[in-house]
């Protein structure tokens, strides 16, 4: 027999509703349960007592729990997680009415009842008092009408409405001033919102399938025409998609049949390279994709893997401090999330919508943010698990994808990392796991998404580990341990390459190999070309293990530190001593050769939460580099200390970033200078002060910093992005941002110019300066200085040998 639990504030409300409850079942056996109230007279609810409660009313048949409100629907979930795993699988908690559903529960128990059929009873306690009442049921209002346009679409994809399709169909309903529902027609399902993903995934519509839909308010008509318009044209899944088909039967609101048509499955889609929709698995097919970091990498998948999260046991803030909270951490899921430009994560989007309510609720009730949103993420995420079909089943994994990465922004934990050796797959990498990729374990790197100039590709240029990007979502589905081959010069790969594939791989890494062996055996040796210019080719650097791999490459300086890597991953940022430690161990790396230390460069894609930045639609545009710097002037000044205090010990060059204006160069110098005199009398015999030329504006307007710049360096992958208005990490746009545009390049000629008037050197520190192909372009135009990632030094040199 199916066991009740009555959770309740009130003892007394809960002993009368079982009163009633037993009144009704005629003397019949039930086995019924009261976890309410602290004692007699004691309003709330105890998670212990109601685990004690469910105990005890399970007899192995499964146990129903009704609830009244607020926290003891927290209580009873936290007292089923005490549970063993075996009861807690037998345990359902039960939306229905306290008193109704409680009533029809128990009269469905006492008659033998299975537990689901008990569940439902109760959850449909209200459906008698509204009939008799004259009150229309959730079924038949639609946003205060009976009535409405409606259609029926028979799902004809092997996987049914699942994930992408599903997005689509939530994206157009809520394009229209409409209440637009669905419904399983052919499992019977109740009526859902289309405008909640989560909702729809979980109608469980599978192949051959029928899904009603139907709406109303002022554009009814419309919504119901689109979506079957969408799914009759082949429109449901983006260009770039999983081919799912439909055939589709509208039906006015009178309900005679109209136009029937038929779709069969679309054509794989295009994405960057034309390849979205193939199955990655194991095809042992060449696939074309972004070069972004040279190299062959022969090795098995090994995708990234998330760290175990901890939920702190800490009291709530206060409801408005929780939900702060929560939007900050939401806000940068987005932006996240919008970094990657492929259909298949929009619906992570639309599942941050879904679940924002229910955590907003407990967080109203009293819960912490991080609390609540795990709370609401189980929630959803196991109502896929409920699914009879394994693939829309697997859906499950998407909720908890998402709402992982907006737990581990609560909780400020560190991102997923891979625990294997091998060739890593991911979506894209952040800049922190990116600095983070051991060359020793990691033979090569294959992103979804990313392109060449993206932060993480830099960073992997920097490891001299080969990486590809832009490849597609489907890599995401490549088992782990599957054998693959990449040549990240190229931006070719192949999953489960024959043998003679992997001899033209080993071949070609060979070739390589002899060519980084010459070039490496004149590292030490300066980069002087044909005419007898020399050329310093220094060094991108971006931690202290990077600046002695720099120096052993043959490194003419560090012409490049980014700084920021001491800033992120942390809870604060470091002080003054610290960051003379790490600054000072650049230095003795380089044994007395410049080090250029570019300031804080924060912002857009490397977001610090100790330094917030208000919401921004386009971060690229907003509030970063130098920009921010001047922002927190506290930061920013102890952060000019410390390179002040190295400067009195190495030649040091201070480079700002993001410079748009002069009053921003002279603003930073102006403090420079305080902090020079902070360490003690007269500036330091070998500090130089310059800035990076990433801007357009500012290369057009170079003539005017010319005065307070000892130095330009080049940014040429900004410079790139804001010139041809094409993100750097947007895969879909890596043929404008690859090799030197002619735009960027009458930029660098007019800086060079302006520069060459007032004998202000110019140097590039973008990816553009490890080029063979533009380097001769940059060096006519006047650039003296190149600097390139830590391994690439080497063949630099030679390019620049060559010229």
């Amino acid at each position: 027999m199916v066991g009740l639990v009555v959770v309740c504030h009130s003892r007394p409300l809960a002993r009368a509703a079982v009163a009633l409850a037993t009144e009704m079942t005629r003397g019949r056996p039930l086995t019924l349960e009261i976890a309410a109230g602290l004692d007699e007279d004691t309003y709330g609810t105890d998670a212990a007592a109601i685990m004690e409660a469910l105990i005890a009313a399970d007899t192995g048949d499964g146990v129903v729990v009704l609830m009244d409100l607020g926290s003891a629907v927290l209580s009873a979930e936290t007292a089923l997680e005490l549970l063993d795993d075996e009861v807690r699988e037998r345990v359902v908690l039960c939306p229905g009415p306290l008193v109704e559903g409680l009533v029809a529960a128990a009269v469905a128990a006492a008659s033998g009842a299975s537990r689901d059929e008990v569940a439902a009873e109760a959850a449909a306690g209200l459906a008698g008092k509204e009939s008799h009442l004259g009150v229309p049921s959730e079924d038949q209002i639609i946003g205060g009408t009976r009535e409405g346009p409606s259609a029926t679409v028979e799902v004809t994809d092997p996987h049914g409405l699942h994930a992408r399709p599903a997005a689509r169909v939530v994206t157009e309903a809520r394009s229209f001033d409409a209440r637009v529902e669905l419904r399983n027609a052919t499992t019977g399902s109740g009526w859902v919102s289309a405008s909640s993903l989560s909702k729809v995934a979980t109608l469980g519509v599978l192949q051959g399938h029928e899904l009603e839909v139907r709406a109303s308010g002022p554009q009814a008509q419309e919504a119901v025409d689109r979506i079957v318009a969408v799914a009759g044209s082949g429109e449901l899944i983006e260009p770039g998609g999983d081919g799912s088909g439909f055939s589709t039967e509208q039906r006015s609101s009178t309900g005679e049949p109209r136009d029937r048509g038929s779709l069969g499955e679309n054509e794989a889609g295009g994405g960057p390279q034309g390849r979205a929709g193939a199955d990655l698995r194991a095809d042992g097919a060449r696939h074309q994709a972004g070069p972004a970091s040279p190299g062959v990498a022969i090795g098995p998948a090994a995708h990234l893997r998330a760290a175990p999260l901890d939920l702190p046991d800490l009291p709530s803030l206060g409801a408005e401090p929780e939900l702060r909270r929560l939007e900050q951490a939401l806000d940068a899921a987005r932006r996240e999330i919008t970094s990657i430009p492929d259909p298949i994560f929009d619906a992570h989007l639309l599942l941050l919508d879904d679940l924002l309510p229910e955590a907003r609720t407990r967080i109203e009730q009293g819960a912490p943010a991080p609390q609540s949103w795990h709370r609401a993420v189980s929630s959803v995420a196991a109502q896929f698990d409920a699914l009879t079909d394994p693939y829309l089943r697997a859906r499950a994994a998407d909720v908890r994808a998402v709402g992982d990465q907006v737990l581990r922004l609560l909780l400020g934990a560190p991102a997923a990392t891979t625990t294997a050796d091998g060739v890593l797959l991911a979506a894209d990498l952040t800049p922190a796991q990116a600095a983070a990729l051991d060359p020793a374990r990691t033979a090569g790197v294959l992103l979804a998404a990313g392109s060449p100039t993206s932060h993480a590709a830099i960073l992997t240029r920097t490891r001299g580990i080969p990486a590809v990007v832009g490849a597609g979502p489907q890599v995401l589905d490549v088992p782990d341990g599957t054998l693959i081959a990449l040549d990240g010069g190229s931006g070719t790969f192949v999953v489960g390459p024959s043998g003679t594939d992997l001899a033209t791989f080993r071949a070609a890494a060979s070739q390589q190999a002899t060519v980084r062996e010459a070039a490496r055996s004149l590292a030490f040796e300066p980069a002087v070309t044909s005419a007898g210019v020399e050329i310093a080719v220094g060094a991108n650097i971006g931690s202290v293990e990077d600046a002695r791999v720099a120096a052993a490459n043959g490194a003419d300086l560090a012409g490049l530190v980014r700084t920021e890597f001491v800033f992120l991953d942390r809870a604060g940022a470091p002080d003054v001593d610290e960051q003379v430690a790490v600054y000072r161990a650049i230095a003795e790396a380089f044994g007395g050769r410049r080090v250029t230390l570019r300031t804080l460069d924060a912002g857009s894609d490397k977001p610090l939460p100790y330094l917030p930045a208000p919401a921004e639609a386009n971060p690229f545009l907003g509030v970063r580099g130098l920009r921010l710097s001047l922002a927190h002037p506290r930061v920013f000044a102890e952060q000019l200390l410390a390179i002040a205090r190295v400067a009195r010990e190495a030649p040091v060059s201070v480079m700002f970033p993001m410079v748009t204006t002069v009053d921003e160069l002279r603003r930073a110098r102006v403090m420079l200078d305080e902090a020079v005199a902070r360490t003690g009398s007269g500036r330091p015999a070998g500090l130089r002060v310059g800035m990076m030329v990433e801007v357009p504006a500012a290369a057009l307007r170079a003539a005017e910093f010319t005065p307070y710049a000892e130095f330009f360096s080049v940014g040429t992958n900004d410079l790139t992005q804001y010139t041809l208005a094409a993100e750097r990490g947007n895969a879909a746009l890596m043929s404008l941002s690859a090799g030197l545009d002619p735009a960027v390049a009458r930029l660098v000629d007019e800086l060079c110019r302006a520069a060459a008037a007032d004998r202000v050197p110019v140097a590039v520190c973008g990816e553009l300066a490890a080029d063979e192909q533009a380097v001769p372009r940059l060096l006519a135009a006047g650039v003296r200085q190149l600097s390139v990632a830590p391994a690439l030094v080497p063949l630099v040199k030679q390019t620049v040998r060559a010229i």
